[in-house]
């Protein structure tokens, strides 16, 4: 891809995700959204008038067939990840895909192994990997700021209450605290420990089946080195983190996802304060990185690296394993 050219994005679903990111997205001068799909076309079409996209379709594959499109970005609940990533993928298309990036590791290593065999880019929408002041933290820790890391602690809980009928008490569609929530503590202590080789877990279990408020205490035999991790439906926790090494502190405020500061404690010295530049609650640090990909040629993000994502969906099937929760699509792909 020429490097002064526009990206040409097109839009996979139209929920409250979808308007956030292409907001952000409309504010870069090198991205150009051409088209948008949904499930029905006045779904689409009322996206495309809001944003000034110039086609709206009613079928996905007008959407991945479509010559224009650079990039797909899929926004659809977490059960349509892997149809509408390998769809787009099969079409040709390189494809930017919401968090969790599938129900489970199993069809995430198909993704990657399709991307791969493709030669085509596949990056998990992981927005926090690419802000940067979690670069900035992921990068003192590996310079030994803190020394040897000994404990990880981040946690993510809304406080509800969520109908029944709401998606995020939904099996079907992936529904819990886990993939929409526990992702991220989940991401923030591997982005710094790296894959855990022990898992451990508690939840509290809705009714129909999907957690509610889920506890995990992740080890690594190797460094002795642990994370304490939450995520909850219903209760609004403080959406901190912290990371504790041999020789330090770094402490994250609320929202620690997508910080404005942070704290780095060394010992015997005064507390250093770290403060972003620009827009932390922003989807733009990600699109331009897959922008960046794209230009240089690249298949993969290093900053989201897909060896990345399939540990994190690894990790995420062990808790569900140990609490009991599983999708109906589980068990009809086993049937």
């Amino acid at each position: 891809m020429e490097a002064n050219r526009r990206v040409r994005w097109g839009i996979l679903a139209t929920g409250g995700i979808a308007e956030r990111f292409t907001t952000d997205l409309l504010t870069l001068d090198d991205a150009e959204v051409v088209a948008v799909a949904s499930r029905t076309e006045a779904s689409a079409k009322t996206f495309a008038d809001r944003f000034g996209i110039p086609r709206a379709y009613g079928e996905w594959d007008r959407l991945f067939a479509d010559e224009d499109v650079d990039v797909v970005y899929v926004a659809t609940p977490h059960h349509a990840h892997r149809e509408a990533a390998g769809r787009a993928l099969e079409a040709g298309r390189a494809v930017l895909c919401e968090k969790a990036l599938t129900l489970n590791a199993r069809e995430a290593e198909e993704l990657v192994t399709l991307s791969r065999d493709r030669g085509l880019f596949l990056m998990e929408a992981m927005w926090m990997y690419c802000n940067p002041l979690i670069r900035r933290i992921a990068e003192l820790v590996r310079d030994g700021a803190i020394g040897e890391v000994r404990t990880v602690q981040a946690d993510f809980g809304l406080a509800g209450p969520f109908a029944a009928d709401h998606r995020l008490r939904d099996p079907a569609t992936g529904g819990g605290a886990l993939l929409d929530l526990g992702v991220y503590p989940v991401s923030f202590a591997q982005l710094i420990l790296g894959e855990p080789d022990s898992v451990q877990a508690h939840a509290l279990i809705s009714p129909e089946g999907v957690d509610l408020n889920t506890g995990m205490l992740l080890g690594w035999s190797d460094s002795g080195a642990s994370a304490l991790l939450s995520c909850s439906l219903v209760a609004d926790t403080p959406l901190t983190a912290s990371v504790t090494g041999s020789l330090g502190r770094i402490d994250v405020p609320r929202g620690f996802f997508f910080p404005e500061r942070f704290t780095l404690h060394r010992n015997g010295r005064e507390p250093e304060e770290f403060e972003s530049r620009n827009d932390p609650h922003s989807f733009r640090h990600e699109a331009a990185e897959v922008m960046r990909c794209l230009r240089a040629g690249e298949t993969e993000s290093p900053l989201v690296p897909l060896d990345g994502s399939l540990a994190v969906m690894r990790t995420l099937d062990a808790v569900r394993d140990r609490i009991g929760v599983r999708y109906p699509q589980e068990a009809a792909a086993q049937a």
